[in-house]
């Protein structure tokens, strides 16, 4: 049934089952004090680490950072989709899944029953492939070009291989016998018009491999070609159900050959993934003919903790190991692992396991390099460690790729192994992270880029620049540059104090039901904009927990932020929670702001010669760095 599920009975659904019960279905868990405790089933672990709270109606993962409601661990313990979650959680409580109409009214509507015919016509091409490699008179060359790779009957039917016979209009004919359905061949890409209006197959004379999206549902194809056509290798182009960016060939059967998806391999062909599949390796998929993206990895790492990738030895395959670590690096969260193999020249993952079997593979596999040793190494080539210089340009060159990595455990233990490669103290390291790269000598006197926010801070939450300055009675009152590291009062373990105050309100949503926010719209960043969207929410829906707040941004950055602070439960104090929300959100919604537009007018003074400042901008610059002083008085006598 096309339509939207409604986020109300999203909700109802979440307050309706009990997160204790679904999880304890399908992981024993056993009651250690209020909360539940098991070995998490989302990675190996002897000492169990996972954790599931009845009061919040959320599970945890220490170990490996999992963490979300009672649909999303249906979602990624049974390897399902959005719907099918509601609907098998919906079931379990005599629920019936309520839809409404989609967003866009008709026009979204028709699209939306556009796209299933798409799929349900892909699925008949396929099947048509399928049978034409079983009965085809020119099968044999097919059949042989298989039978030569080393692949078994089996295998090519559990992939569902095909065989696009020659000739320019087999497909054509066999399933474009209306208007419409020559349409929609046309619009899957498995026609094409030359420029003389002559409509054809686009495969022709190849073995076929269809493209299956998460769900199982073809959504393309690829095609090796039997003859002498160029080129070797086809696929379909982009169309309204296949976007080549976002999909990996043998990720669905990846999923489906493993319960519990420990680790996936990122392979270059179609045939690797085939082959390794054959040999028992059923772990291997292949981006289509792009490089590794963000995109592809966030799909990824919803679905598993590690990502090996696997690439030729020569310099192509070293260029290319190397965009996927860019690639990497902002997914590489706590709890997710990245390492790259690199094969012998002229190997491949088919030719490695023909020759040696997966005891050899496995082996390869286990010797993978890590992240962290593949940047350092790509680094430093062509620079002499052991002298001084070589040791500082090292620094100099990989912090720029740490710093892409998210705030954690993993981006600290990063840099502290990069300072036991430089010798750099793992202090001096930080100092050089929180110093904005390459400072003019204006900002140098300032204290901070004007682009660059220290970290910790949103832009617009300029606690630590104005803390910089103080007046001087020598020079007329005029602003100083004073150095000083002052650590901002918030929670430790997260990075500003939005983040402060949105684990607050995940662990007891209770405390945003009546706070006032006015002031918080003032400041940027998108933290900020999460916490006046968080407190909305309660307070239109007071009854909301845990995991009901987390349904609301499920499978979003937005996300799975929320998920890593209801996590710390660790940090949050044990009382006084009320008050400590309410100090944070004042100091959010008034002194952030007032630190915001003191501020913006240093920045405008560094933009600007200061002899040539008129006197009335010198005179208000005094006036607020005169305010920030009593403030931060006053705030001193009441911590005392």
């Amino acid at each position: 049934m096309a339509g939207r599920i409604p986020q109300t009975f999203i909700d109802d659904l979440l307050d309706r089952v009990d997160i204790v019960d679904v999880i304890d279905r399908r992981v024993k868990l056993k009651k250690t004090g209020k909360n539940y405790s098991a070995r998490c089933p989302f990675h190996e672990e002897k000492t169990p680490s996972f954790s599931v709270s009845p009061d919040k109606q959320f599970y945890y993962c220490f170990g490996c950072g999992a963490g979300g409601n009672a649909l999303g661990f249906v979602m990624d313990y049974e390897n399902m989709e959005f719907p099918q979650a509601v609907e098998t959680l919906a079931s379990s409580v005599g629920m019936e899944v309520q839809r409404e109409p989609s967003r866009g009214g008709p026009a979204r509507e028709q699209r939306e029953d556009s796209n299933k015919s798409l799929y349900a016509l892909m699925e008949q091409v396929a099947n048509y492939y399928k049978l034409q490699l079983r009965q085809h008179p020119e099968r044999d060359k097919a059949v042989d070009y298989l039978k030569q790779r080393g692949l078994s009957g089996q295998i090519a039917k559990e992939f569902h291989l095909g065989f696009a016979p020659p000739g320019w209009d087999n497909l054509l004919k066999a399933l474009g016998d209306s208007d419409e359905k020559k349409a929609l061949l046309m619009k899957t890409g498995m026609l094409v018009e030359n420029d003389q209006g002559r409509i054809y197959d686009r495969f022709r004379d190849r073995v076929v491999f269809p493209i299956r999206d998460q769900r199982g549902r073809v959504i393309a194809f690829g095609g090796r070609v039997l003859g002498d056509d160029k080129p070797k290798y086809l696929n379909s182009p982009e169309t309204d159900i296949f976007h080549k960016g976002r999909e990996l060939y043998g990720f669905y059967e990846a999923l489906q050959a493993n319960r519990r998806l420990e680790r996936l391999l990122v392979v270059e062909g179609y045939m690797d993934v085939i082959a390794l599949a054959q040999h028992g390796i059923t772990i291997a998929t292949a981006t289509l003919g792009t490089s590794t993206s963000k995109t592809h990895l966030e799909r990824i790492y919803r679905r598993c903790p590690e990502v090996i990738f696997c690439f030729d030895g020569d310099e192509a395959g070293r260029k290319a190991a190397f965009r996927a670590l860019e690639a990497a690096l902002p997914c590489m969260e706590d709890g997710r692992q990245a390492r790259f193999l690199f094969l012998p020249e002229g190997e491949d993952p088919d030719t490695v396991i023909r020759s040696g079997g997966p005891e050899k593979f496995e082996a390869l596999l286990a010797g993978a390099t890590p992240l962290d040793t593949f940047l350092f190494d790509a680094m430093a080539e062509g620079l002499d460690t052991s002298t001084l210089d070589g040791r500082a340009r090292l620094s100099k060159l990989a912090l720029p790729y740490i710093r892409q990595m998210p705030e954690g455990v993993f981006r600290q233990l990063m840099f502290k192994a990069l300072a036991e490669r430089t010798g750099l103290e793992l202090d001096s390291l930080m100092r050089l992270e929180i110093a904005a790269p390459e400072p003019s000598p204006t900002d140098q006197i300032w204290g901070q880029s004007k682009n660059s926010p220290l970290p910790g801070y949103e832009q617009g939450e300029c606690e630590r620049v104005d803390e910089n300055f103080y007046s001087d009675p020598k020079s007329g009152g005029e602003p100083q540059p004073r150095r000083r590291h002052a650590s901002p009062q918030r929670l430790a373990g997260f990075s500003n104090l939005a983040q402060s105050a949105i684990a607050l309100i995940l662990h007891q949503p209770e405390v945003a039901r009546k706070v006032k926010t006015e002031g918080l719209q003032e400041l940027q960043g998108q933290d900020a904009s999460l916490l006046s969207e968080l407190i909305a929410l309660v307070q239109r829906r007071p009854e909301s927990n845990t995991g009901m707040l987390l349904g609301h941004w499920y499978g979003t950055p937005e996300g799975e932020l929320l998920n890593r602070l209801a996590g710390q439960e660790r940090l949050i104090p044990t009382e006084g929670i009320d008050q400590q929300f309410s100090d944070t959100i004042y100091r959010l919604a008034h002194q952030l702001p007032q630190q915001s537009k003191l501020a913006q007018q240093v920045d405008k003074l560094k933009l600007t010669n200061y002899a040539e400042t008129s006197e009335l901008e010198k005179q208000r610059l005094r006036e607020m760095l005169q305010e920030k002083m009593q403030r931060d008085a006053e705030r001193n006598r009441r911590d005392r």
